[in-house]
């Protein structure tokens, strides 16, 4: 595996491409208005991050998690979800079962028995509602990797 050097940022595509960046930003919005927690989100999109690398967004909903008073042993145990025991309920064991399935499609190929977990514990618009929240931050992870955003520095209080 090659080291990144994150200490440039390749592109600001905000400014280079303002509408779609606009656009992205509206879907984003719509994932955290859905019906599920928010907590469980933001823990959803924590899964991704860490899957995908992204230090940029493990920062952020790092911050946000912490922000809600998520402890930070729940956030840290997010990365070996399947070991933590009781450290997580099934619904968040199913969204993170769903959330590694999709993530890694291309090995996983969104196995029937990860899925059978979210429909034991998710309702159908959930469900959708899911899949579209881990589909958004799979493609935050890829634009701030990709132009390698720098990790923002952390507000004071």
């Amino acid at each position: 595996m090659t080291m990144r050097n994150n200490n440039h940022q390749r592109l600001d595509y905000y400014a280079a491409a303002p509408a779609q960046a606009k656009a992205l930003g509206a879907l984003h919005s719509a994932v955290m208005q859905s019906s599920l927690p928010d907590e469980l989100i933001e823990l959803v999109f924590l899964r991704v991050s860490q899957i995908n690398g992204c230090a940029y967004c493990i920062a952020l909903h790092t911050r946000a998690l912490a922000k809600a008073g998520v402890a930070h042993e729940k956030m840290a145990l997010t990365a070996a979800w399947r070991e933590a025991g009781d450290a997580f309920d099934a619904r968040e064991r199913a969204a993170f079962a769903f959330a590694d399935s999709l993530t890694r499609i291309e090995a996983t190929g969104a196995p029937d028995e990860d899925y059978a977990l979210v429909e034991q514990q998710f309702s159908d618009q959930e469900r959708a509602e899911l899949g579209i929240a881990i589909a958004t931050m799979n493609a935050f992870n890829r634009l701030a990797i990709g132009f390698r955003l720098p990790i923002p520095a952390q507000r004071a209080g």
